[in-house]
């Protein structure tokens, strides 16, 4: 907690933290309110799953291209660039009930187009810390962004059954446009500068440890993304009943994160993580009420956010300063690619399962072959207990 307190105390920091946030909170209800608006439009969860595939595949494709331009435009023009792009194709897909091609069209540039702001501001958090305190700053974040997932859920839900899918919708979006805003502007943001990539587009996801990242986080979000869609279909469209239940599995992972996520990394230290979700995940498949589901998804969001800031802290102890955007470009993909494929699964599984139980079966199954290719390759990682030259210095 003294590593935190310190990274408090570090001028303009916090502003950075809490404005990233906010540009970000739209990540924590734009995947279940498009599920819940696209069950209601075409009456079926798995044309939900296809939407949400649709947003995921196109921010996966894209996502490490316009990482990459950050280090030839500048984060200014990118960000902006994005901003506009994306809210030109969210907004007709909320308004217009458009046939299921049309949705999936725009879905995928929205999500092409998504501003990329997780890979700038974890590009631009080794520059503004000593050494010692980056992994520290990476498990803080981690631990923070789990507000967007605990209040996300419970705002969106809250909202589609107050004010409908279309209001509510509307406001993420309005929410997503102020927040990036904010970001944007903020000096260290505005006037980051990253030199030019010191490769080939695409070589650095061949480095074992970015290799590596980037399939674990590929198949920990794919269990999260999962477990999401079999929560909202399990209590259904009108209850606010998941939303709570993804709140709480949120505290469980801003706790964990709290408590181990300045710890430095071992080996084993991410499969071990990764085995707690996967654990958590197993006894929420077999829960039968809200509060018995609701223990084990707390259980299991303990393992998320410190699995979550392992993965940053190696990509930025693993790679060159002038690659760390793009690296991190390809862990979003992995990650996105791995929530198409978690809601896709899962939506097919509910649908044929008649309820949330499938789901979250589907998300089980993932969760426990993250960990056992985290356990199997884990020394394609450095180990960051041990005093080493730092990457961003090359």
């Amino acid at each position: 907690m003294r590593d935190f307190s310190l990274l408090l105390k570090t001028p303009g920091l916090a502003r950075i933290v809490a404005t990233q946030l906010l540009a970000r909170m739209p990540a924590g209800m734009f995947s279940i309110g498009l599920l819940m608006h696209s069950e209601h439009v075409y009456g079926n969860y798995t044309s939900g799953g296809a939407v949400l595939a649709a947003l995921s595949i196109g921010m996966a494709v894209a996502g490490p291209v316009i990482s990459r331009q950050l280090s030839r435009w500048g984060t200014l023009p990118v960000l902006l660039t994005c901003l506009l792009f994306a809210t030109a194709a969210l907004t007709p897909m909320i308004l217009i009930p458009l046939p299921l091609w049309a949705m999936t069209m725009l879905a995928a540039i929205a999500g092409a187009t998504i501003p990329p702001v997780q890979p700038t501001v974890r590009t631009l958090y080794p520059k503004l810390v000593p050494h010692h305190l980056v992994t520290p700053l990476f498990g803080l974040d981690a631990a923070l962004q789990e507000i967007i997932w605990a209040l996300g859920p419970v705002g969106i839900t809250t909202m589609v059954v107050l004010l409908g899918s279309v209001t509510a919708l509307l406001i993420v979006v309005a929410l997503q446009l102020v927040g990036v805003v904010l970001f944007i502007f903020e000096p260290p943001v505005r006037e980051l500068r990253i030199p030019k990539a010191t490769g080939g587009f695409g070589r650095v996801a061949l480095r074992p440890a970015v290799l590596l990242m980037t399939v674990t986080s590929l198949l920990l979000i794919g269990s999260l993304a999962g477990m999401e869609a079999a929560v909202v279909a399990w209590f259904g469209e009108g209850s606010t009943l998941g939303g709570f239940a993804l709140a709480i599995s949120s505290i469980g992972s801003l706790i964990g994160g709290l408590i181990m996520g300045h710890r430095p990394l071992g080996p084993w230290s991410l499969p071990i993580r990764l085995l707690v979700v996967a654990a958590g995940l197993g006894l929420a498949s077999m829960a039968s009420g809200f509060w018995t589901l609701s223990a084990t998804l707390f259980a299991a969001g303990f393992g998320m956010a410190p699995a979550i800031a392992a993965v940053s802290s190696v990509i930025a102890a693993s790679v060159p300063f002038a690659d760390t955007a793009e690296a991190y470009g390809w862990i979003t993909t992995g990650q996105l690619m791995g929530a198409a494929l978690g809601a896709a699964l899962a939506g097919v599984a509910i649908d044929a399962s008649g309820g949330g139980a499938g789901g979250m079966l589907v998300s089980f199954g993932i969760g426990a072959l993250a960990a056992v290719v985290a356990t199997l390759f884990r020394g394609a990682q450095p180990d960051l207990r041990r005093p080493q030259g730092h990457p961003h210095t090359d």
